[in-house]
């Protein structure tokens, strides 16, 4: 497609289902072959970017049973398609996203990214390289989280002194730096692994946003802890931060998804 390649077509992933917990594979969107074309029928859920997008990306059965790894398809699909519906809304972090229904929304055949039936490893391979930029993404809210946190604890005082003079809250900013730290040798640890394509990539993805996830969670209710009720509002940074760190964290599988997936993988 002449668009795409040249880089003026907005797209957006819709991979996710109300049922689908994460998994790749379990689609129930179907894509029926009709001549030249398939009809697609189904419902996407949180298709980030799709109230803007020009066309969405989307996933759905063209064969095998609803969690089977193999017969799931990609197709390009145009916002603007006939019997396309899409109900937009603002998520947690301020961006916009929509729940999209397909009813028989005829796509072209040409239009199918791949190969019929394999567009799983795709997804994988993308979901891999997604989790490298979120955890790059985390590592530079919890860098800024830390950083203002410090300074605030600094000037703000308590008692006639300054909050970092208080012990027990030097060591909770300890522990926040150590998370921090250690969040970044993972993920670019996992960038290089990525780099090379060395075994084990994807394995490594899921500790990486099991690991990151959870100390980004840990680095930010800290930050919102130790600047108080206002934490939390609008005029600082750190409760944006915050939300965009849950926001994150639930993108292509939550800490707990991942850490299981981790246990699972050989």
């Amino acid at each position: 497609m002449p668009e795409i390649a040249a880089g003026k077509t907005i797209l957006a992933l819709a991979w996710a289902e109300g049922r689908s917990r994460y998994d790749l594979n379990n689609v129930a969107t179907l894509a029926e072959r009709h001549g030249d074309e398939y009809v697609l029928s189904g419902t996407k859920a949180t298709v980030i970017g799709a109230p803007w997008a020009d066309k969405l990306i989307v996933s759905a059965r063209t064969s095998g049973g609803p969690r089977d790894r193999v017969g799931v398809s990609l197709f390009i699909v145009d916002r603007q398609s006939a019997n396309l519906h899409l109900q937009s809304f603002k998520t947690i972090d301020g961006r916009r996203a929509a729940e999209i229904t397909l009813k028989s929304v005829r796509v072209p055949a040409s239009r199918m990214l791949g190969k019929e039936g394999e567009g799983v490893a795709i997804l994988e391979a993308c979901r891999d390289r997604a989790i490298a930029a979120l955890c790059a993404e985390a590592v530079g809210a919890m860098t800024e989280l830390n950083s203002a946190t410090l300074e605030y604890t600094k000037t703000r005082k308590q008692f006639g002194v300054a909050l970092g003079t208080f012990q027990v809250l030097q060591h909770r900013m300890v522990d926040m730096f150590i998370a921090l730290q250690e969040s970044i040798s993972l993920t670019q640890h996992l960038n290089l692994t990525l780099a090379e394509s060395e075994p084990g990539c994807s394995k490594l993805a899921s500790g990486a946003k099991s690991r990151v996830g959870e100390a980004a969670r840990f680095v930010g209710e800290q930050a919102v802890q130790l600047h108080g009720g206002m934490g939390m509002s609008d005029e600082l940074n750190i409760g944006h931060y915050f939300k965009r760190i849950a926001s994150i964290n639930i993108q292509f599988g939550d800490p707990t998804y991942h850490l299981l997936r981790y246990a699972r993988e050989n």
